[in-house]
């Protein structure tokens, strides 16, 4: 099927040479001349995201680099074409945001092709309550058979697949097509679920009851109370999905990472060294980070935007927890104690409980949320702002001077990117790993005690008046030596992707070169 449409593409793409035979209206290309054509043909690269916004919009943008770098076809060999396998989400609520990412993308005039996969039942919604990553695991899974026919129908050169679809790799392999893991999140988490088969032998309970810290190469030791939450039960779904997950990344014909090499070194070392999985050779790594939309946009000229203009450069303490992050009264009101004994400026996007029936934060009632009084005391100096907020533009204000942040590895990426300190307080996910690097191997942050032992992920407001005035008192050496960190790491962050020397530049450059090595193994 993939030689069929090559020589078509061929056809269609260049001129057909004096010496070819017409037959019955079939066109008959001497064999040299139709495996040369075969050579010049794009290389299809699809990517299969899993369809939760941050993994979706990740992979779509790294898909939007390999079009920059390669779509235009050079001496190393064929253009590159992108196709995003779109999954159709379980849910409404959430098939709606990805349509609506899709249009955007679809109507930006980028090159970036879409293929709807056909809508398959999904697991039972009740595995979803309590063990949303079985849940994602087990629906990508499901796609495995779609995977194949849109493999073979587009003439897939490469495949590239969401952390959470390694149960497709299968298929992929039987379909002849080489296939790439694209990990989301930080090589941290990649190094744990390397070693999670190994350390689901080596601990002896399970890690919500472990008491002691775990060996991750390339980092200190790790608190168990730092590892992400779904591991804690060994027999739960979860855990044993994210043990899967670490074997099979090791069959893939490379590991993509939406990170930066100088920003996770010993990590990447370890990896690549086989520390994490002694006796069998990692697949290559492709640290291509930071993935973020970097493209300049007019202002939103959003009023918490204009109110940022009138305040003092790198004063203000930015609050915002992505696009799953809300608060109930109690924690709020323990958020806005902490902000107003901390006597710091503050702009703080408050999101309420999700409305019944769906997971997504609702605009914020202050009344109901806040203290009495509290935006009168804090008018000034502070704003409380209800609904979404622009976190890039926010994040690149010269205004702002540090970051609370639920830890998602794009608001860290994006935070990063302009040298903006960070508080961790991590809520759900891979998060608290994710606070524990960035404080204790990056030191880009100061810590904030957080009580893991509350779903809710609860916070005294002494302790983030605490961790606010660690970070933005111009006395704190803690704070200094974050900010002086955040500034190095913006610099790390924008010379890896800097054309020509960059590490994540020479990174993606390698991936070109082994995809296009392969889509000409395919076509030999």
């Amino acid at each position: 099927m993939i030689g069929h449409y090559l020589c078509l593409l061929a056809l269609l793409q260049y001129s057909l040479p004096e010496q070819c035979i017409t037959v019955s209206s079939v066109v008959v290309v001497p064999l040299i001349n139709l495996a040369k054509a075969m050579a010049m043909a794009s290389a299809n690269v699809l990517l299969l995201p899993e369809a939760g916004s941050g993994h979706l919009m990740s992979l779509i943008e790294a898909g939007k680099r390999l079009l920059a770098h390669g779509g235009r076809g050079d001496g190393e060999g064929p253009a590159v074409t992108v196709t995003v396998l779109v999954v159709r989400p379980a849910t409404s609520e959430s098939a709606a945001e990805v349509d609506a990412h899709v249009g955007r993308v679809e109507a930006s005039g980028l090159g970036v092709r879409f293929h709807r996969l056909p809508a398959v039942e999904p697991p039972p919604m009740g595995c979803a309550a309590g063990n949303v990553q079985e849940f994602k695991s087990r629906y990508m899974q499901l796609q495995a058979p779609h995977v194949r026919a849109a493999a073979a129908e587009l003439g897939a050169a490469a495949l590239v697949v969401d952390f959470f679809a390694t149960g497709v790799l299968d298929a992929a392999r039987e379909a002849g097509v080489p296939t790439y893991v694209y990990f989301t999140s930080t090589a941290a988490l990649l190094a744990l679920m390397l070693r999670l088969p190994a350390l689901e032998e080596e601990v002896p309970v399970d890690f919500e009851e472990f008491d002691g810290t775990v060996d991750v190469p390339g980092l200190p030791p790790v608190p168990a109370g730092s590892l992400p939450a779904f591991m804690g039960r060994k027999e739960s779904p979860n855990f044993k999905w994210f043990v899967y997950h670490g074997r099979r990344f090791m069959d893939a014909d490379g590991i993509i990472i939406n990170t930066v090499a100088e920003l996770e070194p010993a990590l990447l070392a370890a990896i690549a060294d086989g520390r994490c999985v002694p006796g069998r050779t990692a697949p290559p790594l492709y640290p291509i980070g930071p993935v973020l939309d970097l493209e300049d946009k007019p202002s939103s000229n959003a009023r918490c935007v204009r109110w940022l203009d009138a305040q003092p450069p790198a004063s203000v303490l930015f609050l915002c927890f992505g696009s799953m992050g809300w608060f109930d009264a109690a924690k709020a009101r323990e958020v806005a104690a902490g902000l107003e004994r901390s006597g710091h400026r503050f702009l703080w996007a408050l999101r309420g409980p999700p409305a019944a029936g769906t997971v997504h934060p609702t605009d914020a009632s202050l009344d109901e949320l806040l203290p009495e009084g509290f935006l009168e005391r804090t008018k000034g100096r502070g704003l409380v702002w209800p609904t979404w907020a622009p976190q890039k533009e926010i994040l690149a204000h010269a205004a702002i001077g540090g970051f609370v942040t639920h830890c998602g590895w794009n608001s860290t990426l994006e935070s990063l990117w302009h040298g903006v300190p960070l508080v961790p307080w991590p809520l759900y996910a891979e998060q608290r790993l994710n606070a524990f690097e960035l404080v204790r191997d990056m030191g880009v942050a100061v810590p904030l005690g957080v009580d893991g032992k509350r779903r809710d992920s609860f916070v005294e407001a002494a302790e983030l008046e605490r961790a606010v005035r660690s970070l933005m008192d111009d006395a704190s050496e803690v704070g200094r030596k974050a900010r002086e960190k955040a500034a190095e790491m913006k610099a790390v962050c924008r010379n890896a992707v800097a054309p020509g020397g960059g590490s994540s530049y020479a990174a993606l450059q390698r991936l070109l070169g082994a995809i296009r090595g392969g889509f000409s193994t395919m076509t030999q």
